[in-house]
């Protein structure tokens, strides 16, 4: 499985023929690349086959001296998101080499895309899990039209089953999302334009595999 670092732009439309038909399809745009190899490891030194890309500068004030050398050695400024792809072909690839979208991928190629959700804090039962509630105003309710509702049996087993959906944090997870189609190749922009939507807001990072 291959794969590259990219980030979230927003989403939008674009109208595909499909036959006689024009049908609207909505897409995320998403900037991919160009990544640097940054580490490529091996079986002898690291036990392990795999190719590491960084992706999106960032200043070198607020980059620790280690990483600074470890870039440095690639012969690239420092970046902000590193990712290792143990299933790219190792041999194919040396320190310092830039992978671009268009090396990787193609149009029609379905993908799996990797983000990190947005977070929304703490939250009840109806946001977080769809309850519809305890029910309507009247008939002695006061208050609890989203509320959980019981929770616990009785006498037995006297206390609550693990696992019980309740209130908690929500979002900030990491998701993955499969089958997504990728639509359209730019390669002047670094752009890709994906099938439906991914997890994330905009300007996060994401992983695109294949």
């Amino acid at each position: 499985m291959s794969g590259i670092i990219g980030k979230k732009i927003g989403m939008t439309s674009i109208y595909q023929t499909i036959g006689d038909a024009s049908k609207q399809i909505a897409c995320t745009v998403l900037e991919v690349g160009p990544c640097v190899v940054t580490q490529v490891k091996t079986k002898e030194t690291d036990g392990y086959a795999a190719i590491q890309l960084a992706f999106g500068d960032k200043k070198e004030v607020n980059t620790t001296k280690a990483l600074l050398g470890h870039f440095q050695k690639a012969q690239t400024g420092p970046k902000r998101k590193l990712k290792e792809f143990k299933d790219l072909e190792v041999d194919k690839f040396k320190l310092g080499d830039v992978v671009k979208v268009e090396d990787l991928f193609a149009e029609g190629d379905l993908v799996e895309v990797v983000g990190t959700s947005k977070g929304k804090g703490f939250q009840g039962v109806v946001k977080r899990h769809g309850f519809g509630g305890v029910g309507a105003a009247t008939h002695g309710q006061h208050n609890r039209q989203r509320h959980p509702g019981s929770v616990g049996a009785s006498s037995f087993p006297s206390r609550v089953f693990k696992g019980l959906r309740m209130a908690g944090r929500t979002g900030g997870s990491k998701v993955r999302v499969q089958n997504l189609q990728i639509l359209r190749i730019l390669p002047e922009h670094n752009a890709i334009l994906i099938s439906g939507a991914i997890p994330g807001a905009k300007n996060s990072f994401v992983i695109i595999e294949k």
